[in-house]
């Protein structure tokens, strides 16, 4: 499935989350055992956020980064974001957030109109990385902060058979039982496995323009927590 490009992997990807969206949040928490929570909250940290700041949480899914943002900044000015409606659906139902249809590599957002751009678990489902970080700097003020969230391809070591046990098996019979659907979550170890490594990733956003960018690996380096500035 990571095999797919263009037009047709976005259509896929909009239609395999629109399908799992009633049990994402609760997979998350499972494929996770509780960490993501934890993540989120490094994510908002590493944003930075100041009374009255303007946030962009793209490819929000559920909205969970953007009420995390409104917990830790009640103040902030938060925009959650995703090319998924019935996700947004679903994480209605969890408390109003300021919702918007948007592709991440077409934003509908003036230049130079937010101070942090976050994202959990965007960039791996993209068809074009570098295009989609256009966007995000784009869209910043100067100063303003990209913090990105994702898996990330794990290094070699003597956990790398339990892992990929972990990924190919686990997760897709637990996701299969409790979504009905199998596929969406072979779907993330394939996506995984083909993404950059978090090196790659650091240079793209380089590229891009970003400065004083790092990144930290987490959860035997399968998910990876990247920042920088315009």
């Amino acid at each position: 499935m990571s095999n797919l490009t263009g037009t047709e992997r976005s259509k896929y990807v909009q239609s395999m989350f629109t399908k799992i969206a009633h049990r994402y949040d609760l997979m998350n928490r499972l494929m996770t055992g509780g960490q993501d929570i934890r993540w989120r909250k490094q994510v908002i940290k590493l944003a930075r956020l100041t009374p009255n700041a303007a946030l962009l949480d793209l490819g929000t899914g559920t909205g969970d980064l953007a009420r995390e943002a409104l917990l830790q900044q009640p103040q902030a000015k938060v925009t959650a974001a995703d090319f998924t409606i019935e996700m947004m659906r679903v994480g209605n139902k969890n408390g109003n957030l300021e919702w918007s249809a948007a592709d991440a590599l077409n934003l509908p957002f003036k230049n130079i109109t937010f101070d942090a751009v976050v994202s959990g678990f965007l960039m791996r489902n993209v068809t074009d990385i570098q295009q989609a970080l256009k966007e995000q700097y784009r869209t910043l003020k100067p100063g303003g902060r990209i913090v990105i969230l994702d898996t990330t391809r794990p290094k070699k070591n003597l956990l790398s058979p339990f892992i990929w046990l972990h990924m190919h098996f686990i997760i897709p019979t637990i996701g299969g039982l409790l979504s009905g659907e199998r596929d969406a979550y072979n779907y993330l170890p394939d996506t995984t496995e083909n993404f950059l490594t978090a090196e790659q990733l650091a240079a793209r956003m380089i590229a891009v323009g970003f400065k004083k960018v790092d990144f930290k690996r987490m959860m035997f380096g399968t998910i990876g927590i990247h920042w920088g500035e315009k």
